[in-house]
């Protein structure tokens, strides 16, 4: 076969270097083990990124494709955690980027009738790597959760409003920490948690709970930090709370962000 222009490597003359350039929004099976040992086989979001040097006028895109392929039919944590390795060898950068995002699911039993639903979450795992340097690895949650207004339960005199959030956690850690851990942290931190199925008795034990525990997204970002300075393998956080306002023609947010050595 006659050989074919290599177009990718040739000479840039812009002196420009890119940070990350790769590939988006591939989807590949994942299979995640859950806190109670039971295998989950789900679909990921994946992408993929490495550094380009000014002298490179292109990097080579069916590579990156290549490397993810070479893990069969399916990534598992242990694989996750070699891609951007994998990267950083297969297409001689200095560093390397993965991203995959994918659909974790919570069996859940109602607070009161013991209904058993399923919940589902989504999970973000990012990898870098450097070449002869260590491998950073986040771990992101993303909670939805119930928040109950402070204020308004103060001022009226019947009820008070309450809509649904999401809390966006990622942590970076001394050992790994399952993803139930880090979404319970969450929990624990709203006004309520979130069902799949619910009963009449468990709405009114629900409702009631929100009711009991009002949280402005100023104390839910809060309660999270809190518990995440307690937490002794979580060495860096960022959480960010938005509440889907039901009486307001807006969104309330919150962000925190630490490591756990300040």
């Amino acid at each position: 076969m006659r050989e074919l222009k290599d177009t990718q490597n040739e000479r840039d003359d812009r002196n420009i270097p890119i940070d990350r350039v790769g590939v988006k929004q591939l989807r590949f099976p994942v299979e995640v083990r859950d806190k109670g040992g039971t295998v989950q086989r789900t679909v990921s979001t994946v992408s993929l990124a490495v550094d380009l040097p000014h002298h490179y006028k292109g990097t080579h895109m069916s590579r990156f494709v290549e490397v993810l392929n070479s893990h069969g039919s399916c990534l598992d944590v242990r694989s996750m955690a070699a891609l951007p390795r994998e990267l950083l060898d297969r297409l001689d950068a200095q560093r390397a980027h993965a991203e995959i995002q994918f659909a974790f699911f919570r069996s859940k039993a109602a607070p009161v009738t013991g209904k058993e639903g399923l919940v589902d979450y989504e999970v973000r795992f990012e990898v870098e790597a450097e070449k002869g340097g260590e491998v950073d690895f986040v771990v992101t949650v993303m909670v939805p959760v119930t928040t109950l207004c402070p204020c308004s339960k103060a001022i009226s005199a019947r009820g008070a409003h309450n809509q649904r959030g999401l809390v966006t956690y990622a942590v970076r850690f001394r050992e790994p920490v399952w993803i139930e851990d880090l979404v319970d942290l969450v929990e624990r931190s709203a006004s309520c948690e979130l069902y799949s199925l619910l009963k009449r008795p468990d709405e009114k034990a629900v409702t009631e709970r929100a009711f009991d525990h009002p949280v402005f997204v100023e104390d839910l970002v809060r309660n999270v930090a809190s518990r995440s300075n307690d937490h002794r393998n979580i060495t860096w956080y960022r959480v960010e709370a938005e509440n889907f306002e039901s009486i307001h023609n807006h969104n309330a947010y919150a962000v925190i962000e630490k490591g756990n050595a300040e």
